[in-house]
């Protein structure tokens, strides 16, 4: 993914904006329907991120791998947390396996630290209480306090991995919000970024009007008589 387009910090912000929900609609219009990770939740509801996939992957432990001192310099996990870059999100692959922590805490805040924006496993970690009273967003499945080479091998760092059943390439984009985590490819981040910021507007408009009686029919989804009002709602805000 060396040669994937440059996001910018300005498209990062505007992908905080819309829901996940809102994302996971534009890209389907994009042909893609499996972007939401399943079963992968933030540690509290109001948690957000939007960064650059840094992907760590994990293999079933094995004892004559595991049984061996800690070494930061050959350790992939020790090696991925110091290479990763402010603004970067680790994304863990740790095949939906919740028997034990992906990281703890002291790990988690040297990334927070680093001012990386986000952590991601499909997996569990130990000292969430703590993970999550740092401020770090961080979405997981479970959390476990047993220690990562119980049952996991950090095996290979920057590699496509699957997390919560969905493919993540290193560079892609990763948003997470209150409901979970979306992927979006890098090449469609900004304009996935302008489409769903519409798509939003668009929604507040309907949703004002269910909420003031309409029925559904010829609001949602809107007919013509509907976009017409829309246009002119957007404009009288606009002014506004």
């Amino acid at each position: 993914m060396s040669n994937a387009p440059t996001v910018s910090q300005a498209t990062l912000d505007q992908l905080l904006i819309p829901s996940t929900a809102t994302l996971t609609s534009v890209l389907k219009g994009h042909g893609l329907g499996t972007t939401f990770m399943h079963d992968v939740a933030p540690l509290k509801p109001d948690m957000k991120m939007a960064g650059r996939a840094y992907t760590l992957r994990y293999i079933p432990a094995r004892e004559d791998l595991n049984d061996v001192p800690m070494d930061n310099l050959t350790d992939k996990q020790r090696i991925g947390i110091e290479e990763m870059k402010s603004g970067d999100v680790l994304v863990i692959d740790a095949r939906e396996d919740t028997r034990a922590g992906t990281m703890g805490s002291i790990l988690a805040e040297r990334l927070r630290q680093k001012g990386v924006a986000g952590l991601v496993t499909d997996g569990a970690y130990r000292d969430s209480p703590a993970i999550a009273a740092s401020g770090m967003p961080a979405f997981a499945r479970s959390m476990n306090a047993h220690t990562n080479k119980t049952v996991h091998y950090p095996s290979e760092i920057q590699v496509p991995v699957g997390c919560g059943d969905v493919a993540v390439f290193p560079g892609d984009i990763v948003v997470g919000d209150g409901e979970g985590v979306v992927v979006i490819p890098v090449h469609l981040a900004s304009q996935v970024a302008d489409q769903a910021m519409e798509m939003e507007e668009k929604e507040d408009f309907i949703l004002e009007k269910i909420r003031s009686g309409a029925s559904i029919v010829g609001t949602y989804p809107p007919d013509e008589k509907t976009l017409a009002e829309f246009e002119a709602w957007k404009t009288a805000r606009s002014k506004g």
